[in-house]
């Protein structure tokens, strides 16, 4: 029986560690993703065959955007489809940056989960969903959804104030975006 869980947990190790090199990350991107610490992440990546704790595997899970049971339960070459690089120096780089600064479990998850939706961000959009990020705030609070569902309504109205902004409907826009932005306005000095 211990030898059964000996090779179950060391196949886990393996497969753990092969997820965080198609990840193409390094000692210190594992150990900022999972929260573990450096000792840890180390005997992992090196293969090392030492039983893992549940809260290690949920961590390492979480990191990889899976579930632990799945990580657990799921042979690797599904898990290594899953789990998709993220984009080479030849891709854009700001979605790069973005793969590599998602700090938040949720984030990478989403990341994961919508690679189209992710390319079609524009980086100041992906500047702000990394400037949500942190313990406790409305990346965590929210949802990354939420956000990103946000952002596409942004970029569809702009769309369509451009479009109408190229018609004999300027004047009328002109007049429904000032009376707006007055609105919006915080104190400021009348003259």
């Amino acid at each position: 029986m211990n030898g059964q869980i000996s090779a179950k947990n060391a196949d886990l190790v393996a497969k753990i560690a092969r997820l965080v090199e198609q990840r193409g990350w390094n000692q210190e991107d594992f150990c900022r993703h999972a929260g573990l610490n450096r000792q840890t992440v180390r005997r992992i990546l090196q293969r090392d065959s030492r039983l893992l704790r549940n809260v290690t595997v949920n961590r390492c899970a979480r990191a990889l955007g899976l579930a632990a049971d799945d990580l657990r339960d799921v042979p690797l070459d599904e898990l290594l489809a899953r789990i998709q690089r993220p984009p080479g120096k030849e891709s854009d780089g700001a979605l790069r940056r973005l793969y590599e600064h998602a700090m938040q479990p949720e984030l990478h998850g989403w990341l994961e989960r919508n690679p189209e939706r992710a390319r079609q961000l524009a980086p100041a959009e992906m500047d702000e969903l990394l400037s949500l990020q942190g313990t406790g705030g409305p990346l965590t609070r929210t949802g990354v959804e939420h956000f990103v569902a946000l952002i596409e309504r942004r970029r569809k109205l702009l769309q369509q104030v451009l479009a109408v902004a190229g018609t004999e409907y300027l004047d009328v826009l002109e007049k429904v975006v000032a009376l707006m932005y007055e609105k919006i306005q915080p104190y400021r000095e009348k003259d």
